[in-house]
């Protein structure tokens, strides 16, 4: 690869003092096009020994020379064995040959052969710089195996065991071959110390060369090393976009970016000190707490902070965060700046708490601040959303939030609202959470357009080391499938980190995608305060003992570059012990801690200024029949010209048209009602999940489309009025807990959007157990904060087998906070007031019309609740399972217990009556007529199961004083609604009658997989409903 430069050094001397030096030279035009080498120029001859190549005649020499190597046949043969002759290693004077007479050839051409031997040169020329091309990307591809990312220098990452050392120009070139074997596939690639000092040219991807084209070959790998093995790994390569990855290359390899002015470095030194002093304020103060401390790694406020920084000059107004403990309350100190003695004070044990429900530790709290951004002199609001304990469930929840914001705003590109999420090293490659919201960050109902990721990389898990919690090299890898590049960075670098975290916020804002940032540290006590690391990781405590602290390392840097003087640092350090000693005392004062000062989602407007609602009423769900009729035949309509549909879906639109003739709704009727009126009334409507679109069961068809044109489509719930709010419809990737996670998030954002997801069958929203269990069922209690989600859950027992029959009633029954054995008092407002006080609302419509009304009372009721609805299968297509439009007219309410009509006339005469809820109630129905039992059984179905309609269950018990009591459900004893209804039937009733039981007995699968044994149980539990004499004692 050598040949070229020494060719032309030989040929042209640049400096008589000179031995190496190189300059952009200018392309000279050879057919109009551009050369394919530009000018360096050594000195390896004596100018008095090669006078021709002195003054005008080595210009010409030169472009002589350009010209054969473009094409040897584009000089004279005279010229073409010359430069074979210097390419060959002759000098100049050696090199001529005298040209051949014009009678034959001269004997000196017959030396030629034996001087010359061009091609194979050639070869080398090639292959060197193809070697000098291949190692550049190596260092591009592999070079972060090698960085010295790990402060502790243990490289917890099994690449190499030894990190590099700064400034490769000096060093030993057997020890850099070898070390070159770590990063390539063959070591140096054939080339041989004595390359170090040629020049090469500098292929198109790399930026090292700066505003030079070539590079001695030494000065090649010095600034590759610079770039890629010092304390920024950067993983990028496998990204299939080429415009990304020269942007980063450009970033990260162009000469002398890491340089930053003295004011920037003077910020970086007062946020440090900040976040050191912060938190060994907490220490001295609650030695004894547990607080999640972020010793080790307090880079991380100057990294947060620099990528707030960096997006609020890019027009980014609001930032939504999610976090684990560690490190939390010094990012609410410190990033969102929440007041530092409404922080102190939650360490008092003695503070009462004023707000309703359990509240939460104060690691786990969130928070909602809105100031000025001082570097970009813009408002900017920032949100760090509540979480539990359950590492990175909140994930998803903040993505769905940061949606939501984007789409009320019309923020379509993300540019105004972006998320950070932070993860822990251990969590970040364990939890499968992480792989299912990345998978939804390119989806076009649930991108927010790219998230800033950084991992605080503690090099550990509680107590576990990371060869024993995952099986990949970084904990990071897990982002390499949606081509998010990899930042790694030594957070004992403050200058790295605040580059490496600029570099984050332009690509986000650049490209709109992911990115992640490692900040590779360590974890200085144990995984609290209270916790001993000592007896699980001994060598690596040791070490870390020996550790100096961050901040002491980069003020000493800073004096002796004389940023800062030493009395200048003390006095920032003392300014900020005293605003937090000024604030402990403020804090003293406090007497009651206000959970709803911690809220990170506020709803300005709904509620008033004491947070209360602003009634205790629900005005009437029902709408006018012109309404009904107009939504039903938007329903039964393809309000799009020249599309062409389905004709299964033909008849499908037309059996609608000719349910609104007849003034009746099936289910999927019935939800239109219920979306399109809302629609219609400025209520955002979004469903997702799996198949939602067509539905599972094949029933709703809420998007259209054309069988002659791919990706054309109609949605006719976005056709209803011209000035409707929009209806999202999405089929969501299969997932349950990030989907149902980022619709959490969704409806946080606004009370005033109904937000419903739904489950492909009941049976597996247990995937999402944990957004169920720690944000919906408890999120109000914990974090006064309400939520109107809607969970639609496929369920009912009709022989499809164990994993498609339960929703699992029990499980969301059991979680309900009311008392089974308290009667509530009875007021004006009882309905409304058991809304109030619940902590979510269950239901099992067996009509259209009640589930068209629990929709809408959803958004009509002064609150927000969680609603889990347990939605039909068979009843989708039931002939009587269908409601008039009279059941849906102004005036008309959900029903919380549908009372038996045909019984009611002689109620003395009925002996039983038998509660139950949804889709049993058609079998019961049918079962009681074939029996003749209409005067004597009455059939009561409980369509709210929380909160229990105590008042109305009383009504109907009373209403039958001669009746026994009877629950009857399709499922096992032991799940379904038994447990929960029967306490509190015998609440209702004072106990003075027994609750029986009819349905199935006790089993641990949900159903049976075998249909005759299905159809032998339903028959049975008949039996047991209508045998009058079954339970006489």
């Amino acid at each position: 690869m050598h040949r070229l430069r020494t060719t032309v050094a030989r040929l042209r001397p640049f400096a008589a003092a000179q031995t190496v030096a190189s300059q952009p030279g200018t392309a000279a035009a050879i057919k109009g096009g551009c050369r394919t080498f530009q000018c360096v120029r050594r000195l390896n001859a004596s100018v008095a020994a090669e006078p021709f190549l002195n003054g005008t005649s080595s210009n010409y020499v030169e472009e002589m020379y350009y010209a054969w190597l473009e094409d040897p046949k584009n000089v004279h043969k005279s010229w073409d064995i010359f430069f074979r002759n210097a390419n060959a290693g002759a000098p100049p004077g050696a090199a001529y040959q005298s040209p051949p007479p014009l009678g034959g050839p001269s004997p000196g051409l017959a030396r030629v052969p034996a001087l010359v031997q061009a091609r194979p040169n050639t070869e080398k020329l090639v292959e060197d710089h193809l070697a000098v091309h291949t190692l550049i990307r190596a260092y591009q591809v592999r070079g972060h195996h090698i960085a010295k990312l790990d402060p502790l220098d243990i490289s917890c990452v099994d690449f190499d065991d030894a990190p590099c050392a700064v400034g490769f120009q000096n060093v030993e070139f057997s020890r850099f071959k070898e070390r070159m074997c770590k990063i390539t596939a063959q070591g140096f690639y054939g080339l041989a110390e004595s390359d170090l000092d040629k020049v090469f040219r500098l292929p198109k991807t790399t930026f090292i060369g700066g505003s030079e084209n070539a590079l001695p070959l030494r000065e090649i790998i010095r600034r590759l090393e610079s770039a890629y093995c010092q304390h920024i790994g950067v993983e990028f390569m496998f990204i299939n976009d080429v415009k990304q990855c020269q942007w980063i290359r450009k970033k990260f390899e162009t000469p002398g970016v890491l340089q930053f002015s003295v004011e920037e470095k003077r910020t970086l030194l007062a946020r440090m000190i900040r976040a050191t002093r912060f938190e060994e304020f907490l220490q001295r103060k609650w030695s004894s707490e547990k607080r999640f401390g972020l010793e080790g790694c307090e880079s991380l406020i100057p990294a947060l902070k620099t990528i707030i920084d960096k997006s609020s000059q890019s027009g980014v107004e609001s930032v939504i965060m999610g976090m684990p403990h560690r490190g939390r309350l010094n990012v609410l100190a410190n990033v969102i700046r929440k007041e530092l003695e409404q922080i102190f004070c939650q360490f008092e044990s003695k503070l009462e708490a004023a707000d309703e429900g359990s509240g939460d530790v104060k690691y786990h709290l969130g928070m909602y601040h809105r100031r000025v951004n001082r570097v970009s002199d813009k408002y900017i609001t920032m949100s760090l959303v509540a979480n539990p304990s359950h590492l990175e469930a909140v994930d998803p929840v903040v993505q769905g939030k940061t949606k939501a914001e984007q789409f009320y705003c019309g923020d379509t590109e993300g540019k105004r609202v972006m998320s950070i999420l932070l993860h822990g090293d251990a969590a970040f490659a364990g939890q499968g959470i992480v792989y299912e919201t990345f998978h939804l960050s390119d989806l076009p109902s649930y991108t927010t357009h790219g998230t800033v990721h950084v991992v605080v990389n503690n090099q550990i898990g509680f107590t576990t080391d990371p060869r024993v919690a995952r099986s990949s090299p970084y904990p990071t890898d897990v982002a390499r499938v949606v081509n998010a590049p990899i930042f790694h960075v030594n957070a004992d670098d403050p200058e790295a980190v605040m580059y490496v975290c600029n570099v984050a916020a332009e690509w986000r804002n650049t490209f709109h995608k992911d990115v992640v940032v490692d900040l590779v540290c360590f974890r200085r006590n144990g995984h609290n305060e209270m916790d001993e690391p000592m007896f699980t990781q001994p060598l690596m405590y040791k070490r870390i003992k020996k550790q100096k602290g961050v901040l002491q390392k980069f003020v000493e840097k800073l004096i002796a570059e004389g940023v800062v003087t030493t009395q200048e640092y003390e006095e920032e350090v003392a300014s900020y012990d005293r605003i937090c000693e000024e604030a402990y005392a403020r804090s003293k004062d406090e007497k009651i801690l206000h959970i709803k000062h911690w809220l990170d989602s506020p709803w300005p407007g709904f509620f008033t200024l004491e947070g209360q609602p602003k009634s205790m009423s629900c005005p009437s769900t029902g709408i006018s029949e012109e309404e009904l009729g107009h939504i039903g035949n938007i329903a039964a309509s393809v309000p799009v010209e020249d599309f062409t549909i389905h004709g299964g879906l033909s008849r499908i639109l037309k059996g609608r048209a000719n349910m609104v003739n007849q003034r009746v709704c099936d289910w999927a009727l019935g939800e239109y009602m219920a979306f399109g009126s809302l629609l219609k009334e400025g209520i955002h409507v979004r469903l997702s999940g799996q198949d939602v679109e067509r539905g599972t069961f094949s029933h709703r068809h809420h998007v259209l489309h054309d069988q002659n044109e791919d990706k054309r489509i109609c949605i006719p719930m976005n056709y209803i009025s011209p000035d409707q709010a929009p209806y999202t419809v999405c089929n969501s990737s299969l997932s349950e807990y990030g989907v149902l996670g980022f619709e959490l998030g969704f409806a946080m954002a606004s009370p005033n959007a109904l937000v419903l997801w739904e489950a492909q069958f009941g049976d597996f929203h247990n995937t999402a157990q944990c957004i169920i269990d720690q944000f919906i069922s408890s999120g109000q209690a914990k974090w006064v904060r309400q939520n109107g989600i809607v969970l639609l859950l496929p369920h009912g027992m009709e022989g499809m087998g164990p994993e498609h029959s339960s929703a699992r009633p029990e499980r969301f029954l059991q979680m309900c906070n009311d008392d089974p054995d308290v009667f509530p008092k009875p007021s004006e407002d009882f309905a409304m007031r058991q809304l109030y006080d619940c902590n979510w609302i269950v239901v099992n419509c067996s009509t259209p019309g009640n589930y068209f009304h629990v929709l809408r009372r959803q958004i009509l009721q002064p609150f927000r609740k969680p609603l889990i609805v347990f939605t039909p299968k068979s009843l989708l297509r039931h002939p009587e399972a269908k409601s008039s439009f009279d059941d849906m007219l102004p005036g008309t309410h959900f029903r919380r217990l549908i009372p038996d009509d045909s019984a009611a006339a002689q109620p003395d005469k009925v002996k039983r009556i038998i509660f139950c809820t949804g889709k049993i109630y058609y079998e019961l129905a049918r079962e009681r007529k074939n029996r003749g039992l209409d005067e004597s059984v009455a059939v009561v179905r409980i369509e709210q199961l929380s909160p229990f309609p105590f008042d109305l269950v009383k009504e109907e018990s009373d209403r039958y004083p001669n009746a026994d009591l009877v629950w009857c459900q399709e499922e096992h004893k032991n799940q379904g609604y038994y447990d929960y209804v029967r306490p509190r039937i015998c609440t209702t009733v004072g106990h003075s009658r027994p609750v029986w039981y009819a349905g199935r007995g006790s089993a641990a699968a949900p159903a049976t997989g075998n249909k005759q044994t299905h159809l032998t149980e339903l028959q049975r539990l008949l039996e047991a409903a209508f045998d009058l004499e079954a339970f006489k004692t």
